[in-house]
């Protein structure tokens, strides 16, 4: 009996290491998107109904609760900056001279006419911290083969209620989302590529989003140079630094 027992428990071993639960898969997934801190530059191309324009900016961020954006270009937004601290925050326009803590209804405003809004600025990546998984199936994209893992919200403070995500199985990334209301209804669409090894994690370099009750096609956030685990000066996420 017992030689019969020994292979039956190294299959099972086998077979959940092959088949890891929803938990594991969304452990990995924020391994790979989250860090300590992290220094990047991005350009934001917006497809507008009518036009295609380009936003550029370098970011800090310290966690989830600390982020510092410096908007670059075009000139009509250069100097613009935004700073996140905790659950609060801040907007500095230079054509004003003016600070605006962005709260309540207003973080459902877009960022800057993308298919992004403040809220989705303010949502922490760590998927663990908000949500519950549970595998659907396997799907191919191109040539990933994917885990469908549908997420519900474990708070009401969240900015979507359920996900669904599609999940590399070899990186451990998603490579689409889907958001959705409380009501079930569809709300933003995601799709992440040009995914690479970035200091031993891997990472998408480019996010396709789409807010599917707005018109366009869509925002796409490209990412440039990136450092995680970076070391930045605390002054730098104060509130000081706006009108720097």
């Amino acid at each position: 009996m017992r030689k019969i027992i020994i292979p039956l428990l190294l299959l099972c071993f086998s077979l959940n290491a092959q088949n890891p639960s929803a938990k594991d898969i969304l452990d990995k997934i924020d391994k790979n998107m989250s860090s300590e801190s992290r220094i990047f530059t991005s350009k934001m191309v917006i497809h507008n109904k009518r036009n295609t324009r380009t936003v550029e900016s370098k970011s800090w961020s310290k966690g989830e609760k600390k982020s510092f954006s410096e908007y670059l270009s075009p000139p009509r937004e250069q100097g613009t900056k935004m700073l996140k601290l905790d659950d609060q925050l801040w907007i500095f326009s230079p054509s004003t001279d003016r600070i605006i803590q962005i709260s309540g209804h207003m973080l459902r405003q877009s960022v800057m006419g993308s298919d992004l809004s403040y809220e989705d600025m303010m949502e922490d990546p760590h998927l663990l911290n908000h949500y519950t998984g549970k595998i659907d199936g396997e799907e191919k994209l191109g040539d990933r083969t994917c885990w469908i893992i549908s997420l519900t919200a474990t708070s009401v403070d969240v900015a979507y209620q359920s996900q669904k995500l599609w999940v590399d199985k070899d990186r451990y990334i998603p490579l689409k989302k889907e958001l959705y209301a409380k009501s079930g209804m569809l709300l933003k669409r995601m799709e992440l590529s040009d995914v690479i090894q970035i200091q031993g994690r891997w990472f998408p370099k480019r996010i396709l989003f789409k807010d599917v009750l707005k018109e366009g096609e869509g925002t796409e956030f490209i990412i440039g140079d990136i450092q995680f685990n970076a070391e930045i000066p605390e002054y730098i996420l104060s509130k000081a630094s706006l009108k720097k």
